[in-house]
């Protein structure tokens, strides 16, 4: 057997081990549930603007209000946006203003610091790629928002 051969073979065979590993961990439950769960309050917001820009930046991962794309079923991109999406709800939820939460604080902070939201969210969300000024916008909004002391609050993550 002649040596391009073997290499088109050995592609073939690689190839086909992707597709069957990717049929396989179709079968795998966790990532598709996708819930939205209801919106039980929200902040009261300082402005409009405020909100429409967390909407943009952060709602995806920090509300009940969960735009899933097409890609949120097929795994692993399903495993790794439920992950998210988990992790997000449980440390800010602006759809369940009912109870406090402790990292409010450091939700103007985290987006002047372009912490928030993550580079691979952005890579994928266009929308959440804020201007210089509109991420200057949001932190101010949600320091408003939330009542926080944004000198303080930096000073403190330092």
């Amino acid at each position: 057997m002649s040596h391009s051969r073997r290499v088109l073979k050995g592609i073939g065979i690689t190839v086909a081990c992707l597709v069957g590993f990717l049929g396989v961990v179709q079968l795998i439950p966790y990532g598709r549930a996708h819930a939205n769960p209801p919106v039980v309050q929200e902040p009261t917001w300082d402005s409009p603007r405020t909100r429409e820009l967390a909407v943009r930046a952060c709602f995806d991962c920090h509300s009940n209000e969960t735009k899933w794309p097409g890609y949120a079923h097929v795994a692993p991109f399903s495993w790794v946006l439920a992950r998210d999406v988990d992790a997000g709800r449980t440390t800010l939820n602006f759809s369940e203003w009912n109870r406090s939460w402790d990292l409010a604080v450091e939700a103007g902070p985290s987006v002047l610091r372009r912490e928030m939201p993550p580079r691979s969210y952005k890579m994928m969300h266009a929308p959440a790629r804020l201007s210089d000024a509109e991420t200057e916008e949001l932190a101010r909004g949600l320091d408003a928002t939330f009542g926080t002391d944004r000198d303080a609050a930096v000073a403190a993550s330092e």
